[in-house]
């Protein structure tokens, strides 16, 4: 039996820490369906609590775990108390407010990225609708190049799948990508899966599988195996719930409550650290993490 502890004087710092601001969105793609969870968003006190109960605990934030982080409806202001606190933002959007949020977005020194999951024609209404998505998101990189210093990557999803998306429709959405940011040769999807495909100066490209998020309901697929859960990375979501990790979307494995106890004490309580033992010595200690097959992707070597 492994010993879990830590030092009193040692506090836990990890590489991503997720803050759901909230967990509604405005599509519905096939990748990533809708929270069972109530509908619930932070409120612009609660996110800087949240601030306040992480600092010293990482710089680098993602404002998602499920949701369109653009959506809040204080967005412009979530961005604000980031600077004010020195955070660092990554930012995941489906790109269909880009348009609305952008000046807020490149004037806030705080947004260090933004990666823009292209959706599939799937979840458009037509073609036309689609490249008037796709020409709003290229707009909003391409004025980003020129005012701000913010890392752009545009991820493209389900493109290997010609059921959902047709070959035309494929072509011409790189076709776009090569006028819109004046690129000088042809963009191909010929990188190595897991790679992404440098455009431009601070401008990628990459491929987005699909992956099916761990659920309690499905068959064990390992009991063996390791994860950067808790060891690089945790979640909060929007109702203050701390979970180990961006896959945890329905909360199976709560640590406890951000707004009801602190941070610190929640990370190294003795499920948190049992589970990270077991994940340093390839150890599966948690029912969720036993049906997750995404971790598999890292082939981790402890």
């Amino acid at each position: 039996m492994h010993e879990v502890k830590r030092k009193e004087d040692e506090m836990k710092t990890f590489k991503r820490i997720y803050i759901e601001i909230t967990n509604s969105c405005n599509l519905k793609c096939s990748f990533c369906p809708p929270s069972k969870r109530e509908s619930k968003r932070m409120s612009l006190a609660e996110f800087e609590a949240v601030l306040k109960k992480i600092d010293g605990h990482g710089d680098f934030i993602y404002l998602h775990i499920k949701g369109e982080p653009l959506m809040h409806p204080e967005f412009d202001q979530v961005l604000e108390l980031c600077a004010a606190y020195g955070k660092k933002v990554n930012l995941t959007t489906n790109g269909t407010l880009l348009d609305v949020r952008a000046q807020s977005i490149l004037k806030n020194k705080a947004v260090r990225q933004v990666s823009v999951s292209l959706q599939s024609f799937e979840v458009m209404e037509n073609e036309r609708a689609y490249e008037m998505y796709v020409r709003k998101v290229l707009d909003f990189v391409a004025r980003g190049i020129v005012e701000s210093g913010i890392i752009f990557e545009l991820r493209l999803w389900n493109f290997e799948d010609e059921k959902l998306l047709v070959d035309e429709v494929k072509q011409k959405t790189l076709m776009m990508i090569e006028e819109r940011l004046g690129l000088d040769e042809k963009v191909t999807l010929s990188a190595p899966k897991g790679k992404g495909i440098k455009l431009l100066p601070k401008v990628y490209l990459s491929k987005g599988y699909e992956f099916k998020w761990p659920d309690l309901s499905v068959d064990v697929i390992a009991t063996r195996g390791t994860c950067y859960g808790l060891r690089q990375q945790v979640g909060i979501l929007s109702n203050g719930d701390v979970v180990p990790c961006c896959l945890d979307a329905e909360g199976s494995v709560v640590l406890g409550n951000v707004f009801e106890t602190d941070f610190e004490g929640i990370v190294s309580s003795k499920r948190a650290l049992e589970m990270i033992t077991g994940f340093e010595n390839n150890h599966l200690v948690e029912e969720l993490c036993m049906r997750c097959g995404y971790r598999e992707r890292f082939n981790l070597n402890n």
